[in-house]
């Protein structure tokens, strides 16, 4: 679609909605960034996108507006069921999102990985693996840098690895990755999706417009995505960290190694890793076989795993004291996220969780407490709803906080030696943080301002 001189309107005034209008002004369209809260100053948005044929619009969008339109760029952020959305629609305006915008601009080829949990870690270890091997490579998505801010810069032989959230999944219309990636599947974002079909429907979006040329990397310990696979027209390479696996790569042992079919190669041990649990190691296989897919020596993929480091607010070491060591897993946003975090503990416990309702359960999750929990810790909206599961799981170490700062004094004051404290929500953190990197580096600051004791 040629851009220049068209009207597109800008859904959404957040990170994403001004990486897409600045991409939009430099491709000379008419750009109306558009966002529902008028509490938004417009001064301060006209300053982050000087120069260019921008207007901003706060509150209700007028007929009049939507009517001269050509386009409609939404922000990840915004629910395509919305009235405005659908009114756009109903109007004949062309409605995508922040990826098919980014994809129509820019250039190279993408890799782009989605899935319920272990994008982040699996998307910038394979960034790091893309780095070592290639000279113009861009991390970008959801991960926190907007795909539509690295555009400008791409040349014909950038290599851009993507994040890709099912947010973003719902608006492509040409998104073609040369090789992308479902980590796994399981509930999540069902308030914005409504049912697992749906949910399930939309990340499998992401090999819509691939070829038989190019490559989606599934996760073979996942029902849903092993049966998806059968019916892929493009080239399939699984992954399983429970059994061996005639072609793609598999935990044997405590080894990761990969099969073409015919040879066995080792890639590396997972002691010699610094990601710790199976799920890391699933991470590892993901981001090794989808390098693997797109050209890159084994030797070079071994390297880049082995030296990665964990990624900030994911299983992340903070600190220790008194004896207890703290953790900070604030990327744990659902209870399938949150069982990993508990998995990976290998001491005793106090795990502080809650925040934002998506209409999860939390049952599975207690579960996996498996014996490790001494104390869980709640807060925010769901802290009562999270209680009621855990006493009918039978689990009632409970203590009921009022906020992440009470939540930390009580780990520090009922831990003892020899103990570990998670902040693993299961949950957002919307209503009390901002998003999780918020609240994670909080949780940091919070333990780092505790007393060392005698």
């Amino acid at each position: 679609m040629e851009l220049s001189g068209k009207q597109v309107l800008v859904f959404g005034a957040g990170i994403s909605g001004v990486g897409a209008a600045r991409l939009l002004l430099e491709a000379s369209a008419n750009v109306i960034l558009y966002d529902g809260n008028t509490a938004l100053a417009e001064e301060e948005l006209r300053a982050k996108l000087p120069g260019g044929a921008l207007q901003v619009a706060l509150g209700e969008l007028g007929e009049e507006r939507i009517r001269g339109l050509d386009l409609a760029v939404l922000s990840p952020g915004v629910p395509t069921d919305l009235p405005l959305v659908q009114k756009l629609r109903d109007a004949g305006v062309r409605v995508w999102g922040e990826v098919e915008l980014a994809w129509a601009c820019g250039r190279g080829d993408v890799l782009a990985v989605t899935g319920t949990n272990g994008k982040t870690t699996t998307t910038s270890l394979l960034g790091e693996i893309m780095k070592a091997w290639r000279p113009e490579v861009y991390v970008v998505g959801n991960i926190g840098a907007p795909y539509t801010e690295a555009v400008s810069r791409m040349t014909d032989q950038a290599v851009t690895v993507a994040e890709i959230s099912s947010f973003q999944l719902e608006t492509i219309e040409t998104f073609a990755p040369r090789v992308s990636a479902i980590l796994n599947i399981t509930p999540d974002h069902l308030n914005r999706h409504h049912t697992m079909e749906e949910y399930i429907r939309v990340k499998e979006l992401i090999t819509k417009n691939q070829t038989a040329e190019d490559t989606c990397v599934l996760n073979y310990e996942d029902e849903v995505l092993r049966k998806f696979g059968a019916s892929l027209h493009t080239r399939v390479l699984y992954f399983s960290s429970l059994r061996k696996l005639e072609r793609g790569f598999y935990l044997d042992g405590d080894e990761i190694v990969y099969s073409d079919g015919e040879t066995v190669t080792p890639l590396c041990a997972t002691g010699e890793l610094k990601l710790p649990g199976r799920h890391n190691h699933e991470n590892v296989m993901a981001a090794a076989a989808m390098a693997l897919a797109y050209g890159a020596p084994l030797e070079v993929i071994r390297r880049a795993a082995c030296s990665f480091q964990a990624v900030e607010h994911r299983i992340e070491y903070v600190t220790e004291k008194n004896g207890v060591v703290y953790y900070n897993d604030s990327k744990g946003t659902n209870p399938d996220a949150a069982i990993k975090g508990i998995q990976a503990m290998d001491r005793p416990t106090l795990l502080i969780g809650g925040g934002y309702d998506k209409n999860s359960s939390y049952e599975e999750w207690i579960r996996a407490f498996d014996g490790k929990v001494k104390y869980l810790v709640l807060i925010g909206q769901t802290r009562e709803k999270i209680a009621e599961a855990a006493r009918a799981c039978g689990f009632t170490d409970i203590i009921l906080a009022d906020s992440l700062e009470e939540a930390v004094q009580v780990c520090a004051q009922r831990s003892e030696p020899g103990d570990a404290v998670l902040l693993s929500p299961a949950c957002a953190s919307w209503g009390m943080f901002p998003n999780y990197e918020v609240r994670g580096r909080r949780f940091k600051e919070l333990v780092n301002q505790l007393q060392e004791v005698g």
